[in-house]
């Protein structure tokens, strides 16, 4: 790719309106320069990769496939969920939840008078046009209305809610390709610039629109937008506590706002609904196929074939998905045991409080004091719980 099709050059082309001809035409030569540099050193990192690296590299994709892999493998677990949890454990509970969440599944099946195997469902919504954004625009404009909706049941469910407002974009076109399919980036800790929630609108024919409410739950508000923005802006926590944060309760939190969407009515519709229990199908696949890579030697392709067979989603999803997991071990593993611990909480709290419970407060508990260790977490809950929920 040239220099002036990569990202790299993109500055040159928004130049303030202000500059001068001349001065436009002084930095483009000074900037062409010093680019040129890095540019040439990406592309020996490039081709030293494909020619020297990528040849002698192991075939493998696991950690226990390392010297001292099982041993890294366990300190990950206990880094990214915060409890010291088996991979054991962890195989044989992500296969539990893939079993319950499966039986869900059938139940929509029937509902909407789907006959057939649950692959063939499965199939059925992968490729009927129905479930299918029909553009760009669309597809930005579904966003657009679900947060809407969002935005008029936030006070049925939080007294504590953010000051940095929310924006919805797709990802830019030259890195589309290789994103998730959504993402959060933060806002100021002052709240003058917006948290951004970014959808991925590439190869549209591979994205469901059924998923769209709990991506935006998720990545969006109350989830990520929400749990980030609060514990930023909040003066009071030190630093380490404000900018920080536990990926088992930073994405354990956006896993359980995605359950909020039965509360606030977007459940009632079944297509919605099957769409959250393929996005928590995900995330219990999670468990299985992560540890399956890292402590069990399964191979890229057992791991590709395990999450084609249990769940709706499209090749092109899973193997970005599989990927992800080879290269960031353990990481993946957080979502559910922060989110399973988050509902235990709360139906612990229901269920001693009982109508003194409120969820406002609930949430206003789980989410004052930035992104826990989830024993900190259970230990103020309890002490609330204790003090009567007030």
């Amino acid at each position: 790719m040239p220099l002036e099709e990569s990202p790299f050059w993109m500055p040159v082309k928004d130049f303030p309106d202000s500059f001068t001809a001349a001065e436009k035409a002084r930095l483009t030569r000074e900037y062409r320069a010093a680019t040129q540099d890095i540019y040439a050193a990406h592309t020996r990192m490039r081709d030293f990769l494909r020619d020297e690296y990528l040849p002698r590299a192991r075939t493998s994709v696991g950690l226990s496939q390392m010297k001292g892999g099982e041993a890294l493998y366990r300190q990950l677990i206990e880094s990214t969920t915060t409890l010291p949890l088996e991979p054991d454990y962890l195989h044989e509970l992500g296969l539990s939840e893939v079993a319950r969440i499966k039986t869900g599944l059938e139940e929509i099946k029937a509902e909407v008078g789907f006959e057939g195997t649950l692959d063939e469902f499965f199939d059925y919504v992968r490729t009927d046009p129905q479930f299918k954004p029909e553009s760009r625009e669309a597809l930005t404009q579904s966003y657009y209305d679900i947060g809407k909706q969002v935005d008029a049941k936030i006070d049925e469910l939080f007294s504590l809610t953010p000051a940095a407002p929310l924006e919805i974009r797709p990802y830019e076109t030259f890195r589309e390709e290789f994103s998730a399919g959504g993402s959060y980036e933060s806002g100021a800790p002052d709240g003058s610039r917006p948290g951004v929630f970014y959808f991925n609108a590439y190869d549209l024919p591979s994205r469901l629109t059924t998923g769209n409410v709990t991506l935006f739950l998720h990545e969006g508000a109350p989830g990520h937008h929400f749990q980030i923005s609060l514990a930023q802006e909040n003066e009071a926590l030190p630093a380490f506590m404000r900018f920080g944060g536990t990926t088992a309760f930073v994405e354990g939190w956006a896993l359980y706002a995605e359950t909020l969407g039965e509360e606030m009515g977007f459940f009632e519709d079944p297509w919605n609904r099957y769409g959250t229990l393929q996005d928590e199908q995900l995330r219990a696949m999670r468990l299985v196929v992560d540890t399956g890579l890292h402590s069990k030697g399964w191979t890229r392709e057992q791991a590709i074939d395990f999450m084609l067979a249990n769940s709706g989603m499209t090749r092109t999803e899973v193997v970005a998905e599989v990927e992800r997991y080879i290269a960031i071990p353990s990481q993946a593993l957080a979502y559910k045991v922060g989110a399973l611990k988050i509902q235990e909480l709360r139906q612990r709290a229901e269920q001693r409080l009982g109508e003194d419970f409120d969820i406002k407060a609930f949430h206003a508990q789980v989410l004052g004091t930035g992104g826990l260790p989830l024993p900190v977490l259970e230990a103020k809950i309890d002490r609330w719980i204790a003090a009567g929920g007030g």
